[in-house]
């Protein structure tokens, strides 16, 4: 046992479970939209398709939110900068729901997305603050609260919308940050800064050090990557199949699907367990074995209900236990860069991310369901 493990005590279960839980509430943040459009786009007069770009707006501010802000989670002090972020995430909310005009809700939307990599600092401060017998079950189950707010965000932006209108959905999500906010500026301990002696300019520069320098971040960068493409294939496509001819399902249902995505979540923490105690050799040939079954299943799916909620089942499965391998492997590169760390390997995962959504919404416009399958199991093997 090193000493690092002799000195920091284990966390408390339910201060992991906290910060799960303020992990998934930012995250939303940016895809609470997502069901809203046409809601927003009818109520400030403006088409469906200019509408669309809030989730352009909420995706870019998220980009420069990892490129920009998360370093300072390596330069600054955490608790602080965490409760800074989240109230300005809470008045960026609270500006989308009063705000009158499309220009001003887009621009607040930007404000959200960017505020919101508040989640991508709170990961690898929870990776800093656990023993190093625990931190793979710690990440892991801080990042299975990720995969749950990015997963239930749309569903609970459609039924709040339905109850009250869709700036409601703004409102609650603004008063969510500011009572998280208030909780842990109170129950969290401070965490001081990992380099005390570092401009800005330099710090943002060593991310692109720490990847010329770790062959292991630039091996996981890639796989991480890989596993984003085939899980960003299978939702963007997804809402096209169900609404198709076959399926036929209107937006409430579809809605619904997420909801077989939580499986994931439960694999979470089980992967952060296996890498504490040396499996981790094992996840990662086992995940990406799931990972290409998932897309037979997919395919089957076409025409088939049972196949289709099996194969996203255990592409989801697969893809968290990946995450979270890949994340456990490069926290234990630098102790000290864990945010830049976190913002090399998460901006690669979300071009992979970017680049999947173009394609695949390509493949389905020129040949269906049948090729965005293929295009994933490709990607798989």
């Amino acid at each position: 046992m090193n000493a690092e493990t002799t000195t920091q005590p284990h966390l408390s279960r339910w201060l992991v479970l906290l910060l799960a839980v303020v992990v998934g509430a930012s995250v939303a943040n940016i895809y609470y939209a997502q069901p809203l459009l046409h809601d927003i786009g009818q109520d400030v007069h403006v088409a469906d398709s200019t509408a669309g770009l809030l989730v352009t707006g909420s995706q870019l501010g998220y980009a420069l939110g990892l490129a920009l802000l998360v370093p300072l989670g390596d330069l600054l002090e955490r608790r602080r900068l965490v409760v800074v972020l989240m109230v300005l995430t809470g008045l960026a909310s609270l500006g989308v729901a009063v705000v009158p005009s499309f220009p001003l809700i887009l621009a607040a939307v930007v404000v959200v997305g960017l505020s919101a990599s508040v989640a991508q600092i709170i990961v690898p401060l929870a990776a800093s603050l656990a023993a190093d017998d625990e931190r793979g079950s710690v990440v892991g189950t801080v990042m299975s609260g990720l995969l749950i707010g990015i997963l239930v965000a749309r569903t609970i932006g459609g039924f709040l919308a339905e109850l009250g209108g869709w700036r409601i959905v703004f409102a609650a999500a603004a008063v969510l940050m500011f009572v998280l906010a208030t909780v842990l500026r109170f129950v969290l301990p401070p965490v001081p800064a990992a380099e005390q002696q570092m401009g800005y300019g330099t710090l943002l520069r060593s991310v692109g050090s720490l990847v010329r320098e770790e062959p292991v971040l630039r091996q996981r960068m890639v796989l991480g990557a890989v596993g984003m493409t085939c899980f960003t294939a299978l939702w963007t496509a997804l809402s096209f199949l169900l609404s198709g001819p076959h399926y036929g399902y209107g937006p409430a249902t579809i809605g619904l699907f997420g909801l077989a995505g939580l499986a994931g979540a439960a694999m979470a923490p089980i992967a952060g367990r296996l890498a504490d105690r040396g499996y981790a050799w094992l996840v990662v040939p086992s995940a990406f074995v799931l990972l290409v079954a998932s897309w037979v299943l997919l395919g089957f799916g076409a025409t088939s209900l049972v196949a289709l909620l099996a194969g996203i089942v255990v592409l989801d499965l697969a893809q968290q236990g990946l995450q979270i391998n890949h994340q456990s492997a490069i926290y234990k590169l630098r102790p000290e860069a864990r945010s830049r760390l976190t913002t090399a390997f998460v901006v690669s995962i979300f071009l992979g991310g970017s680049a999947s959504s173009a394609i695949t919404s390509a493949l389905y416009a020129a040949d269906g369901w049948g090729a965005v399958t293929v295009f994933g199991g490709v990607v798989a093997v």
